[in-house]
């Protein structure tokens, strides 16, 4: 009997998941051609031609001088030619795009890399960490640093054994105003995610986690902040984003669990703005019966008041295509910059007014 309870429990709660999903879904379809309380106020690439045939994976953060922006590039993923490369956005015009970090390793051997994640400190330094190895099972963390607003970078070093920094999207700020909370993943023993906490000037790491959930796989996590409650949004193999809470700055975590989020095994990136409501840049797709991935188009802006109940307030794109990875920030302006991959070959740009 207590089996059969068990199963029954388990049943409703799938197919009240599915319900929610089909409701976004359904909300998808009224908001595919409409952008609801917003506008877009800059839609451009990055740059037009390049001298790379691929990209993917951007980030970015906002300088005095402007917003930073960065990717990795090269001939396709996982080449060892891939590199990582920034632009700087200077009195509207994006400046040509620049190497500034590759995965050498002497004159004969380099490694592919990967995911650089921008962040911007309160003394103005700028880190970027970024991933090297020939593959998500193998590689290793690294960090390049920049005082001058992205104009020139310190020598890589690699971060601590088992530390990979932000593994997709940004870290934020502890309420302490010094502590880095940095949502991180693993790809070698399955997929797991896990926190990375630092100081401010990345020399001490504590390591937290994995954060379990069954047999749910999950990566690439990205933070919102609900007072001094956090929330992360992560991405599964899975019909559906997963989400797992914390109430002591990071420290311990729930299980994860399912949101009414569908999720085409493909990244996604989210902000809680200082309006007080939540954003993210997502693929409001599913995967289909339990394939690795769904389509990566379109790519749509939600909004929430509790990290739980969403609506797509505006459609980026929607043509068939891979509009993917998008990393999002509030900008000193109040308008939310976005940053994607546009088809595999341009880095496109967004600036959106809430």
């Amino acid at each position: 009997m207590t089996n059969c309870c068990t199963f029954l429990n388990h049943y409703s709660m799938q197919m009240s998941t599915q319900l929610l999903r089909l409701q976004a879904a359904l909300a998808l379809l009224l908001f595919i051609v409409t952008s609801v309380g917003g506008q877009v106020m800059q839609d451009e690439f990055i740059f037009k031609e390049a001298p790379f045939p691929s990209c993917h994976a951007s980030t970015l953060c906002e300088t005095p001088r402007g917003i930073l922006a960065a990717w990795f590039g090269g001939t396709h993923e996982k080449h060892q030619d891939v590199g990582i490369w920034i632009s700087r956005k200077v009195k509207d015009t994006w400046l040509q795009p620049l190497e500034i970090a590759d995965g050498m390793q002497h004159a004969d051997k380099r490694y592919p890399c990967w995911n650089p994640v921008l962040f911007r400190h309160s003394s103005g330094r700028i880190s970027l960490y970024y991933k090297v190895g020939p593959s998500p099972s193998e590689w290793w963390g690294m960090i390049i640093e920049s005082n001058d607003d992205g104009a020139t970078w310190s020598i890589p070093r690699r971060l601590p054994e088992d530390i990979l920094g932000p593994i997709k999207n940004k870290p934020i700020v502890l309420s302490d105003g010094h502590h880095l909370l940095c949502p991180s993943s693993t790809e070698h023993d399955g997929w797991k995610v896990h926190m990375e906490i630092t100081d401010d000037e990345g020399l001490a790491w504590q390591r937290i986690g994995p954060i379990r959930g069954g047999d749910i796989d999950a990566i690439q996590p990205t933070i919102l902040v609900h007072g001094d409650r956090l929330q992360l949004l992560c991405r599964t193999k899975i019909d559906g984003v997963v989400q797992s809470w914390s109430d002591d700055q990071g420290q311990s975590w729930t299980p994860l669990s399912s949101t009414i989020l569908p999720n085409p095994n493909s990244g996604f990136d989210g902000v809680t703005a200082s309006n007080g409501l939540h954003y993210l840049v997502y693929n409001p797709t599913a995967t289909p019966d339990g394939k690795w991935g769904g389509d990566r188009f379109p790519l749509v802006l939600g909004r929430s008041k509790d990290g739980l109940s969403w609506e797509i307030i505006a459609t980026l794109e929607s043509e068939p295509g891979e509009y993917s990875y998008p990393a999002v920030v509030e900008g000193s302006d109040g308008l939310l910059h976005i940053t994607y991959t546009w088809k595999r070959d341009k880095i496109k740009y967004i600036a959106y007014k809430i």
